[in-house]
């Protein structure tokens, strides 16, 4: 998805000037990094509130006050940069910082994000097993990188390919697959379930959704108590609810039925964490989709920002064709008038001959 991300970007004129300084580079190849200490500073409020206290107080004045200019400011580039979370968590509103990353194996095929289990146990891919293990028994290929340069490679080579890319990478660096991004836990439950909960609603809509769905499964939380630090419910907690228990939290009978099931396939074994590191891209399509309220859209999103696959080519998002029309030289505003459907910028066939070059950081 590095690729679909960077042609939604491309469509915006690249600003002029020198371009950002890029990166330093990235430890050497399967060689942990050093973990750095992040620094702290406080600073001490000063008072400064003079007692005037005459006896006999001044006659107070008139004094005219300007009118209060309501036209919203609009942020500088240094404040944008303040808001924007550094890493990506496959979910719809945690902005909980994950811990300083710790260099693992990885390939851009598989599932490169660790996986929480309902227990609570940590799952990733490339256990010792399995690097000692034949990839004919795992069905797991050898790791050709780290997380530590996975991201690198992967901008490496699209620049190889289409040296144009270049100051679009640097522009808009890819938060999703850096060292930071990488070290998150997934909760694929939660994610799922937060992608259901967020399907034709605004992002303001989803959170509060959310919130009220975590509220439903906790106690009434301590005065200043985030409700991230409840815990999302897991499958078998959900599993067993009534339908209009669910929906107390704002669903809609048909989203309380999705979510409802979904857990129950977890439940049943049917979908686990272990098997969503065990299995290829095109399982993964297979299993989920064949989950109701999961659509292909959905379930290639949350292999991409949730499971950090790489090799993930979302070829029916509208964003992804106009940018991959507009990297290819075509006029985008007049293919928006033109009409033709899901696909009225580019065909299917047309995106993915195009982006074969770029496998497998598409």
């Amino acid at each position: 998805m590095t690729l679909g991300r960077l042609t939604r970007s491309s469509t915006h004129a690249l600003a002029k000037g020198p371009a950002p300084a890029a990166s330093k580079n990235l430890e050497t190849k399967f060689k942990a990094p050093q973990n750095g200490l992040s620094e702290s500073i406080s600073q001490n409020p000063v008072n400064s509130h003079p007692r005037d206290s005459p006896s006999t107080p001044p006659k107070a004045k008139r004094v005219k006050r300007k009118a209060v200019d309501s036209t919203p400011v609009t942020p500088t580039p240094a404040q944008v940069s303040s808001v924007i979370i550094s890493y990506s968590t496959g979910d719809i509103d945690d902005a909980t910082p994950p811990p300083l990353p710790a260099d693992r194996f990885a390939e851009p095929h598989i599932t490169n994000a660790p996986l929480k289990t309902p227990g609570g146990s940590r799952l990733v891919t490339y256990t010792k097993e399995v690097i000692n293990a034949s990839p004919s028994k795992t069905s797991i290929p050898r790791p050709t990188t780290t997380t530590g340069n996975l991201l690198k490679e992967a901008c490496d080579h699209l620049i190889k390919v289409d040296s144009r890319l270049k100051p679009l990478i640097e522009k808009y660096p890819c938060r999703v697959f850096s060292p930071e991004g990488l070290a998150e836990e997934i909760d694929p439950f939660r994610s799922l379930s937060s992608g259901i909960m967020a399907q034709q609603v605004s992002g303001a809509a989803a959170k509060s959704i959310k919130s009220k769905f975590i509220t439903l499964f906790n106690q009434a939380p301590e005065e200043g108590l985030d409700e991230q630090a409840w815990g999302f419910p897991t499958p078998a907690q959900v599993a067993a609810c009534e339908i209009p228990f669910l929906r107390q939290a704002g669903l809609s009978l048909r989203k309380a039925e999705y979510i409802k099931g979904l857990a129950e396939q977890f439940v049943s074994g049917e979908l686990s964490a272990r098997m969503l590191i065990k299995a290829s891209y095109k399982e993964v399509l297979e299993k989920l989709t064949a989950v109701r309220g999961l659509g292909k859209w959905s379930v290639e999103m949350f292999a991409c920002f949730g499971l950090k696959r790489m090799d993930v080519f979302s070829t029916g998002d509208l964003g992804v064709q106009r940018g991959m029309a507009a990297l290819m030289g075509k006029d985008v505003k007049k293919l928006k008038t033109k009409g033709g459907g899901k696909w009225k910028y580019l065909s299917e066939k047309e995106m993915l001959e195009q982006s074969e070059k770029f496998a497998p950081y598409r």
